[in-house]
């Protein structure tokens, strides 16, 4: 993949943590003086650096063990990159690419959906792979930006938690899950508001209405904290 990429003639940085790995990469620089090889692991790689002002594409078979952590660091520049193509285990590529009222559908599709806009391009069995692994593996490719760009969150962060608290148990009403953060009749109150079932579940939800539910909430919340 490395050599492929490099052999365009765009500014390619690999990074590799495996060693011995990095040092055959280190080889192929004598052939690509645009290659520059980063021995190092991707979880603490500063992108900025690397972009060096440019807009970033991002290729990878990312370790499955770590793919949830690694695609968190990426979404952490996403105002950098264009685009990411990643090979991944087969039920995390249906996370990413899940749509509300499907059993994949949960808080990574969210935060993958905020984003980016993932899809998945191919199947790969697992027999393509020497030695074969005990999974499916797919090709998955995030466009940026995704819904973001649309919503007016003042604080991402804040609202990615606020998720977290929506899928807290999955099989739970938003009513039970966000206890901690408002009264049930205010939860039901504000689902009638958006036009949804009192019972509703976070699974339920598009990236735009769980948007809009804690922008209510937050306001009502801060209504409250500001007479007392």
């Amino acid at each position: 993949m490395t050599e492929h990429l490099a052999a365009t003639g765009a500014p390619v940085h690999a990074i590799e943590l495996d060693s011995s790995l990095a040092r055959k990469l280190q080889h192929l620089t004598q052939q690509f003086p645009n290659l520059t090889v980063i021995p190092g692991d991707v979880l603490q790689a500063d992108i900025s650096a690397m972009a060096a002002g440019r807009r970033v594409r991002v290729y990878g078979n990312l370790p499955y063990y770590i793919t949830s952590p690694i695609l968190h660091r990426l979404f952490g520049f996403a105002d950098l990159i264009d685009e990411i193509h990643i090979v991944i285990q087969t039920e995390v590529a249906e996370r990413l690419t899940a749509q509300p009222k499907s059993k994949s559908y949960g808080y990574l599709s969210v935060v993958t959906q905020l984003y980016a806009r993932p899809e998945l391009v191919l199947r790969i069995p697992r027999e393509a792979f020497r030695p074969p692994p005990e999974v499916d593996s797919s090709l998955v490719t995030l466009r940026f930006p995704g819904e973001r760009s649309k919503l007016a969150l003042s604080d991402k962060g804040q609202f990615l938690d606020f998720v977290k608290l929506c899928f807290a148990q999955k099989r739970k009403t938003l009513v039970n899950n966000l206890r901690s953060m408002a009264s049930p009749n205010r939860v039901r109150e504000t689902l009638e508001q958006l036009g949804l079932r009192a019972d509703a579940r976070a699974e339920q939800l598009s990236v735009a209405l769980l948007a809009g539910l804690h922008r209510q909430l937050q306001s009502h919340q801060d209504e409250r904290n500001t007479s007392i």
